[in-house]
């Protein structure tokens, strides 16, 4: 009964010890991604934060044209939400708070009377959305990986085709923004109307064109201001779009090799929870063979014992001779 005991851990064992493999290359596949992530996000934000404080001093210049419609008004109260998610798991919650806050937004926006167009990136997002049955746009897939511009571009143009010039409609994108290895969070980005896109981190710049057409600055422009909108617009959406990408795809690296470092922990306690159980199981079974072994002596010894006890002496008779 020991023997067969230890055999089913030793098993056991070696399953954890081949799925610790498996995590531990997962661990060091994500590390060493998140460090390419890290520098395409920094060489990108800078230009995505400079195209938003132009569009800025554009979006000041029209100043009605450009807020959400209000609810009971005559016009159609439209919003586009962009929920970004990965095409694998094994990356803690990265997927499900991710997924759920998305559905929670969605719902809140129906509530205020817009009518809602899914798009979604990644396959996670589209197989939870599907499996509740809510229609989706369009869904994009393997840009979690290593997403590239193109990628950005492929979005961005079907969004174009759904404003179709009405710049009044609401855009959201719900995805990970990335800060550093440490943090990262869950955050819902207006990309339209633009004002209220535009204006939403003004109060936090310094020195930037953005918190100058805050406090009241003018700017003129050649040409108009609408007609520059309507060029920057796809600009600025391939733009916010590559950005939302990178920072989507650092922050799962991220949440996949703090997953996969915890599995891998994980995986070396239970393998030393199981060693130490079955050394015991070891050590009960040497110890049951040996009491046998001594039991079996002793009863031996105790036969041999009664047998002389109950046999007469007998005297040797040498023959003469």
């Amino acid at each position: 009964m020991a023997g067969g005991q230890e055999r089913i851990l030793r098993r056991r064992i070696r399953s954890i010890e081949s799925t610790k493999k498996i995590t531990r290359a997962f661990e060091l596949i994500a590390q060493s991604q998140i460090a390419r992530a890290q520098a395409r996000i920094a060489g990108t934000r800078e230009y995505s934060e400079g195209l938003k404080r132009s569009l800025a001093v554009c979006a000041s210049q029209v100043s009605d044209l450009f807020l959400y419609p209000a609810p009971g008004a005559s016009a159609e109260r439209q919003a586009i939400l962009v929920v970004i998610a990965g095409d694998r798991g094994l990356c803690g919650g990265y997927n499900t708070l991710c997924l759920r806050s998305a559905e929670k937004r969605l719902v809140q926006l129906r509530q205020d009377d817009f009518d809602v167009k899914l798009v979604t990136v990644g396959k996670k997002a589209e197989s939870y959305f599907r499996y509740r049955h809510i229609d989706v746009e369009a869904a994009f897939f393997k840009m979690s990986n290593r997403p590239t511009f193109e990628d950005a571009r492929a979005v961005s143009h079907f969004l174009n085709g759904l404003i179709n010039e009405n710049l009044d409609i609401a855009l959201e994108v719900i995805g990970w923004r990335f800060y550093s290895i440490a943090s990262q969070k869950l955050a819902s980005v207006k990309l339209l109307p633009l004002q209220e896109a535009t204006t939403e981190d003004a109060d936090d710049a310094d020195d930037t064109i953005a918190a100058e057409v805050a406090n009241g600055a003018s700017y003129f422009f050649e040409p108009e201001p609408e007609s520059l909108l309507q060029i920057l617009l796809p600009i600025y959406l391939e733009a916010d779009i590559f950005r939302a990408l990178l920072e989507a795809s650092a922050s799962e690296h991220t949440a996949r090799q703090r997953a996969m470092a915890a599995a891998t922990q994980n995986a070396e306690d239970l393998i030393t929870v199981l060693r130490r159980k079955m050394n015991r199981v070891r050590q009960e079974a040497i110890t049951t063979e040996i009491m046998e072994i001594v039991g079996g002596a002793e009863a031996l010894r105790s036969l041999g014992t009664a047998e002389d006890r109950g046999q007469p002496d007998l005297e040797i008779i040498r023959p003469r001779g």
